[in-house]
């Protein structure tokens, strides 16, 4: 029987990048039992290359979304989670891009890509061959992170003016509410750049494809996924109170509402948790 590894290697992109490339993470998983994986709704625009079988992948978990098979996709920013039907083993490289990543590598706002899975080739055309080949043919993580940094430099470098720049209140809001990790009121910020919260919502929304108030409330899940997803979690109730919650009820509501599965059942099905 083969044996259980989950490896996740992170890596920061070029400093060229950063203003639209949050992080590259490198994952290498096999012998895991089968099952579903909730990919959580985050602050980032998600890109997956496989280098191994294609991706099976739905817009939604246990929803009846269809599952489509990609052997690289692109994702915008989502208010549920995105699931990935695997057999246990799994290789691949995870992009996250922020939403002026959207504009500069893609050439078109993150709202154009909201609730949506697209195959990469169909945003990056020949350079997302070029990009899976190159990731593919590679054989030590730090040559395919490498070859992140040359492949997107020059998708960022072809796309001139290609899309007009985000409003920067829009910026600014973004930036203000992920300092926050979602924990601040969005008239307070509409009040500080000179906005009514009305305008502020539909910029924003018209940007980044959410609301800032869901994008809030996304964020504070991202952070409650990040201290449940942990090898040694924090009891439920604590995990709602570090990352903003009322009180657990709101939590489990939320957890619902993102993933489709109550925190307990979640963390029963998520056979990659623990796993290293």
């Amino acid at each position: 029987m083969e044996d259980q590894t989950a490896t996740e290697i992170a890596a920061r992109p070029a400093p060229a990048l950063r203003r639209y490339v949050d992080s590259y993470v490198g994952f290498d998983l096999r012998g895991l039992p089968a099952g579903v994986h909730c990919g959580p709704p985050s602050r980032s625009l998600t890109t997956v290359i496989s280098l191994s079988d294609p991706l099976e992948m739905a817009a939604g978990v246990d929803d009846g979304s269809p599952v489509t098979r990609f052997s690289s996709v692109a994702g915008g920013l989502m208010s549920r989670s995105v699931a990935f039907h695997h057999d246990g083993s799994q290789r691949g490289v995870q992009v996250s891009l922020t939403p002026l990543g959207a504009r500069a590598v893609y050439g078109m706002p993150a709202a154009e890509l909201a609730h949506r899975l697209v195959p990469l080739d169909e945003l990056l055309g020949a350079l997302a061959v070029e990009l899976v080949e190159r990731l593919r043919s590679a054989t030590t993580w730090s040559a395919r992170f490498t070859a992140l940094d040359a492949l997107l430099l020059r998708a960022v470098g072809r796309g001139g003016d290609r899309a007009p720049r985000e409003r920067p209140e829009v910026a600014e809001a973004y930036r203000r509410l992920v300092a926050a990790r979602g924990r601040v009121q969005v008239g307070a910020v509409a009040a500080e750049l000179g906005w009514s919260r009305r305008y502020l919502a539909e910029r924003f929304r018209g940007e980044v494809g959410l609301s800032p108030k869901t994008f809030a409330r996304v964020l504070r899940f991202e952070h409650a996924y990040e201290l449940a997803a942990t090898s040694n979690p924090l009891p439920w109730a604590d995990v709602a109170t570090v990352s903003g919650y009322a009180d657990q009820a709101h939590l489990v509501r939320d957890w619902r509402e993102f993933t489709n599965r109550s925190p307990t059942a979640w963390r029963r099905g998520e056979v990659l948790l623990g796993a290293e």
